[in-house]
């Protein structure tokens, strides 16, 4: 049986890590899989920028993520470099299953111990970690590869622009932040359908 909902994920995105760290908090009524994207492959389709594009918003989004991550008691470092080129670490997530345990060890490399990950050795050092014999035939495998750009594909048809992004049903839940928002709506349909994106679609724009 299909999992209810997906939850997108880059691990580029130290938003997607945090709300990975909250996860336990979403209702265990909800059935959903965890898909790793390339939130880059939405940018090029949405054609706007990246939050890391706009320097004093890349900044800021250290700032809040760090201030963030203190205020919720999670573990948090940056990378020695950021934003960097995560396709390696998602080809890694998606040849090993994109299990739970995978998807936490990657993560918690990427934002706690401060590695180099936009060099060779970054990705060396989790793939040692993990296990793996042939780290280039694993990401250069046809079928990660295919996986990798048809998850991408699905967020995108399903109106995904960011990451991270619940989708249950035709509803979209970006942000760590709206993880209230999801939480409210599992537990009341019925009294938020004022806000369901069908009943939005129809405004005309003013502009």
């Amino acid at each position: 049986m299909p999992a209810q909902a997906q939850w997108y994920f880059d691990f580029v995105s130290p938003y997607a890590y945090l709300q990975f760290k909250r996860l336990n908090e979403v209702p265990p009524s909800l059935d959903y899989e965890m898909v790793p994207i390339l939130f880059a492959g939405l940018l090029k389709h949405w054609e706007h920028k990246g939050p890391a594009e706009i320097e004093p918003k890349r900044i800021d989004t250290y700032r809040h993520c760090q201030w963030l991550a203190e205020d919720l008691g999670i573990p948090f470092r940056l990378p020695q470099a950021h934003p960097f080129n995560p396709l390696p670490y998602l080809r890694l997530c998606i040849s090993l299953g994109s299990s739970p345990e995978v998807i936490d060890s990657i993560f918690s490399y990427i934002w706690t111990e401060s590695p180099p990950v936009h060099a060779e050795v970054g990705i060396e050092e989790i793939a040692r970690r993990l296990e793996i014999d042939d780290l280039k035939a694993s990401l250069q495998a046809p079928e990660t590869k295919n996986q990798l750009r048809g998850n991408t594909e699905c967020a995108i048809e399903a109106g995904v622009y960011g990451v991270p992004t619940f989708v249950v049903g035709t509803e979209r839940f970006w942000g760590l932040d709206q993880m209230g928002m999801l939480t409210q709506w599992l537990a009341k349909p019925d009294e938020l359908a004022h806000i369901a994106t069908a009943n939005l679609s129809e405004l005309p724009t003013g502009l």
